[in-house]
């Protein structure tokens, strides 16, 4: 049906209304509305929030189909209340060309479950020592915007600043991996004393912050806007909002998983903890929490990183570094931010859907509940307990460090445009 009325949703976490979508979009909002021929969702009790945003997932395609696809990453996506992801560069071949990225989006436009950008490689390969072609892939038909080697650190000093300096022409934005190479040579997780207890090559916080500090001078003096990538410790807070509050333009993000996990966990050696970065403190857990509700950590990205079982199923030195998060992340969010009285779900709603489209320039996404604007929404039944049970995902990978864990919050409805993705959490 072209029609659509949600009934009684609370949008954004507020007092309860109906919404009517026709066609793309949405229609109206009000209370007592009604609609001939219109399908009709009961939603009182639920909250209502714009189609959620992730500016940071893998989806290995092209070359590691056997970790995820476009098709079945952008259904976990779906299923998670997201209506738009951001793509990382490093598949097979990296998405350092025009023809890559060009790829990875007409095959997210042909599976239709959520709207997929691609994020463009920085350097040729990802090997830090030649910029790639930045200007081929913003004029493509993909229009990428923002360029990244996640997974490796940009780290040298010139590369970086000629990547700042170009993007700067047309307004794009470098993300990147703050890691230096150097201080984490053989490191398996979060340096402190359950490394040293553990024996495990340790993971100083200062490889992360040292990067930090660096580039946003760099972005201070070229004038160019960079974004970090999956935040973990007190000391990048601090540095990130020294540097806001000298107007330098970066932005930030923080994984679900660093606002609720510990590297307590590590301690059971089981891999689906291994992750890079790795799992902090729990003051790292604590300070990131705050900066997230305080606007310092701009948004949530989840990071998403599927792995096939053999790649997970072994011993902690030789096991794959991430985790699966798209449809376990805004339950993460509920959990350790709304609960916890950080945030509000209108404050969700910004921290998942407004600024991350923003900072991606993700065209009609991260947009308001209100008449006129695009039917990308999605509905949360907020009171839901359950546990995590990874056969039931839409990925093709289960490394969820979840499993079996009671999270809050279920995603019901996705709609990107007016069209039902997932309907009463069944994806369509």
């Amino acid at each position: 049906m072209s029609k659509i009325l949600i009934r009684g949703a609370k949008v954004l976490g507020g007092e309860p209304q109906d919404v009517l979508i026709d066609g793309e979009s949405v229609a109206e909002v009000g209370t007592g509305l009604s609609a001939e021929g219109a399908e009709v969702v009961e939603a009182e009790g639920k909250v209502l929030l714009p189609g959620l945003v992730d500016l940071h997932t893998h989806l290995r395609e092209p070359g590691r189909e056997d970790s995820e696809t476009v098709l079945t990453g952008t259904r976990a996506a779906a299923g998670g209340g997201f209506t738009a992801v951001f793509a990382m560069a490093n598949t097979f071949p990296v998405a350092d060309t025009a023809g890559v990225v060009e790829q990875v989006w007409r095959l997210g436009r042909e599976h239709g479950y959520c709207d997929v950008q691609p994020i463009g490689a920085v350097t040729v390969g990802l090997e830090g020592r030649k910029l790639a072609e930045l200007g081929a892939m913003h004029e493509s038909a993909a229009g990428v915007t923002v360029f990244s080697d996640d997974g490796k650190c940009v780290d040298d000093a010139v590369i970086m600043r000629r990547a700042l300096e170009y993007v700067k022409a047309f307004g794009g934005v470098v993300a990147q991996h703050a890691q230096e190479p150097r201080l984490t040579e053989g490191a398996q997780m979060n340096e402190g004393v359950v490394s040293a207890q553990l024996g495990l090559g340790g993971w100083p916080a200062v490889a992360e912050e040292s990067i930090i500090a660096r580039d946003v001078l760099l972005a201070e003096h070229v004038g160019s806007r960079v974004h970090i990538c999956h935040l973990s410790t007190a000391g990048s807070v601090e540095i990130v909002r020294w540097a806001k509050s000298r107007g330098i333009q970066v932005t930030a993000e923080v994984t679900p998983h660093h606002l609720l996990l510990t590297d307590e966990l590590v301690r059971t050696y089981n891999p689906v903890y291994k992750v890079n970065p790795p799992l902090r403190t729990e003051r790292d857990v604590h300070a990131l929490r705050e900066a997230l509700a305080d606007g310092t950590i701009d948004i949530v990205a989840t990071d998403h990183a599927p792995h096939p079982h053999e790649d997970k199923d072994c011993e902690w030195a030789a096991a794959a570094m991430g985790m699966v998060g798209l449809e376990t992340a805004l339950s993460v969010v509920q959990e350790t931010m709304v609960e916890t009285g950080l945030l509000d779900w209108a404050g969700v709603a910004d921290r998942m859907s407004f600024k991350p489209a923003q900072i991606g320039q993700a065209t009609g996404h991260g947009r308001p509940v209100s008449a006129g604007e695009p039917a990308n929404l999605t509905l949360v039944d907020t009171a839901y307990r359950g546990q995590v049970d990874p056969a039931g995902f839409a990925s093709r990978s289960r490394n969820t460090p979840y499993e079996g864990r009671t999270l809050p919050g279920r995603v019901t409805h996705t709609w990107l445009r007016g069209k039902a993705t997932l309907v009463d959490g069944k994806l369509t």
